[in-house]
């Protein structure tokens, strides 16, 4: 209930007066039934805009880190969190991750509507980056599709490390579903998973225009990291920047 009074009642309308957000490829999104949302992550925001715009609910999997805060602040982040339909998951790999996949699972299987980041975390500059697999398993095991999804300048008005957005418009393009139902029964199949999740990168990369790398953003967050402690201690990093690759396009 008071995810709806927040997005129609309260957020919704600031929010749309202050930054007249766009959506293109509306009519895409189902009206029954499961779908899962993969979207590129260029901000914060992002959790915020995608499911103003979208008329059914969207629950997103958020890291746990914005519910674990302490002191007054961290309960009342983790209460909006928690009021505005997102989920805390563990992050870290391993049985984290199948324990985010199962939290994924259980939105889908009540019909709902799912938001995840196949790249893990946010873009560090503003390009594309590998998917994560996790997507393309949740939509096997769900038997829903997906919808590939482009958040637009949302990167402009609330980068990395602002707090307080910057006045700006801000927009998303939603893709056409996409259908994977002829890979049932392969959800544990790791080559086919990786095909899904390129294909499903793919059309990121050519919804967004966005410029593709084919590394894991947070292996791109940890060189950068590693390159500014590097520039302030006065040395320079040994090992070559790997080189953009576009994945590869779907098979006809």
């Amino acid at each position: 209930m008071f995810y709806w009074f927040l997005k129609r009642v309260v957020l919704g309308p600031i929010l749309r007066l202050i930054f007249r957000p766009y959506v293109i490829g509306l009519e895409n999104v189902p009206e029954h039934g499961p779908a899962i949302f993969a979207s590129n992550h260029l901000s914060f925001s992002d959790s915020i805009f995608l499911p103003l715009m979208v008329p059914r609910r969207v629950t997103f999997l958020a890291k746990i880190d914005y519910f674990t805060g302490t002191g007054l602040k961290g309960r009342l982040t983790a209460m909006f969190f928690r009021s505005a339909g997102q989920l805390p998951v563990d992050r870290s790999g391993g049985t984290a991750s199948e324990a985010a996949l199962r939290t994924g699972l259980r939105v889908l299987g009540r019909g709902d509507l799912l938001g995840i980041y196949p790249e893990g975390t946010r873009s560090p500059d503003g390009r594309l980056y590998r998917g994560k697999t996790g997507v393309a398993r949740m939509a096997l095991e769900a038997k829903c599709p997906v919808l590939p999804v482009a958040m637009i300048d949302t990167e402009k008005v609330q980068p990395p490390g602002r707090r307080i957005p910057r006045l700006g418009r801000v927009g998303m393009k939603i893709g056409e579903p996409l259908d994977f139902s002829r890979y049932e029964g392969l959800e544990n199949d790791r080559f086919v998973l990786r095909s899904i999740t390129d294909e499903i990168m793919y059309e990121l990369m050519e919804l967004s225009g966005r410029e593709y790398v084919d590394i894991y953003a947070q292996a791109a967050k940890d060189r950068l990291k590693a390159e500014r402690a590097a520039e302030k201690a006065g040395t320079a990093p040994t090992d070559r920047p790997e080189q953009p690759e576009r994945p590869s396009a779907p098979a006809a």
